[in-house]
């Protein structure tokens, strides 16, 4: 007689058992882990507040430093800024420089020339006195003083008025003023004008002034304190007499008193005097006599030479003499 086999149950106690022992053990793993993490986690923090605040110190530190390099910065940028500006200055020193070397040699050429010239004219003049004295030749009464000739019946005196002349030379130019009046004793009319045109005395605008001692004392009076705008050239001044005042039937005479020529030209200002002081037949309608001024050594001599040289050429195309003064007025 055969057995029944007893069946076995899935969910019995035992399996239970099982189960609720996994469960237990995995809630105990949970238990222990969860009170060991509060401890790490605020070490953790305590950890990244130490690294904060470090950090915090370096940006400080970082800070400070960045100011420091800003102010030496800034210092360096100003130092620069100086020393380009000192760079400038020096720059134009130099160009200023070079200038005065290059117009220092322009001015040596033109010594040299004008020297050159001067001796050849002196041993010109020499041996013509020396003919004229074996001749036994005597100059006429009247014809001339100085080699400037005194025929003329109205002056018109054109001055320079710059500055430099007011500076240097105004005392001479007075003096010189006065010794040209002395030798005409007797003229029909007297006019004075500075370079640019205007009168002494405007009350006297195109007319000319009677030729009295009371007249002549009141011209040397008011020269004394004479100014007037001038661009040291005098052809404005030339122009402006000759238009004004010549007429066929006077003989007038025109002196110059100058130290600077600043003109573009010396050559264009001959020809503008050319054209208003030539009549037909070649002839000059008024005489043109220059007396120049000299400047001082140590100042440029560039504008000083080129009026000499103006002058010189006018006077001689134009029949009349140039005296070149040196310095304190000597000829």
């Amino acid at each position: 007689m055969r057995l029944k086999r007893h069946e076995t149950e899935v969910f019995s106690m035992s399996f239970l058992d099982c189960i609720c022992c996994g469960f237990g053990a995995m809630i105990l793993i949970l238990v222990i882990t969860e009170t060991g993490q509060p401890v790490i986690l605020e070490k953790t923090r305590i950890d990244t507040r130490g690294t904060v605040s470090k950090l915090q110190e370096e940006l400080h530190v970082i800070r400070g430093e960045t100011d420091v390099l800003n102010r030496e910065l800034r210092g360096r940028v100003e130092q620069l800024s100086k020393e380009r500006d000192k760079l400038a200055r020096l720059q134009g020193d130099l160009s200023t420089i070079k200038g005065e070397f290059a117009a220092s040699q322009k001015d040596a050429a033109f010594e040299n020339t004008m020297e050159s010239e001067l001796v050849a004219a002196y041993q010109k003049l020499t041996a013509e006195m020396e003919r004229l004295l074996k001749s036994g030749y005597r100059r006429p009464k009247n014809d001339a003083v100085g080699g400037i000739p005194i025929d003329s019946e109205y002056i018109i005196f054109v001055v320079d008025t710059s500055g430099s002349m007011q500076e240097y030379n105004w005392r001479v130019a007075r003096q010189m003023l006065s010794e040209i009046l002395d030798m005409y004793p007797r003229v029909k009319g007297i006019q004075i004008m500075d370079d640019e045109g205007a009168y002494m005395f405007d009350g006297y605008r195109g007319q000319w002034i009677a030729d009295t001692p009371a007249r002549r004392k009141a011209i040397l009076d008011r020269f004394s304190n004479w100014t007037s705008f001038s661009n040291s050239s005098p052809v404005e001044g030339v122009l402006a007499a000759i238009r004004s005042f010549w007429s066929a039937d006077k003989k007038i005479s025109i002196y110059l008193f100058g130290d600077d020529y600043t003109g573009e030209s010396i050559q264009a200002a001959l020809d503008a005097v050319d054209r208003a002081n030539r009549v037909a037949g070649g002839e000059r309608r008024v005489r043109i006599h220059a007396i120049g001024f000299a400047m001082p050594s140590r100042v440029p001599q560039f504008g000083n030479q080129r009026f000499s040289a103006l002058m010189r050429a006018m006077c001689e195309r134009n029949g009349g003499t140039f005296v070149g003064l040196h310095e304190q007025g000597k000829t």
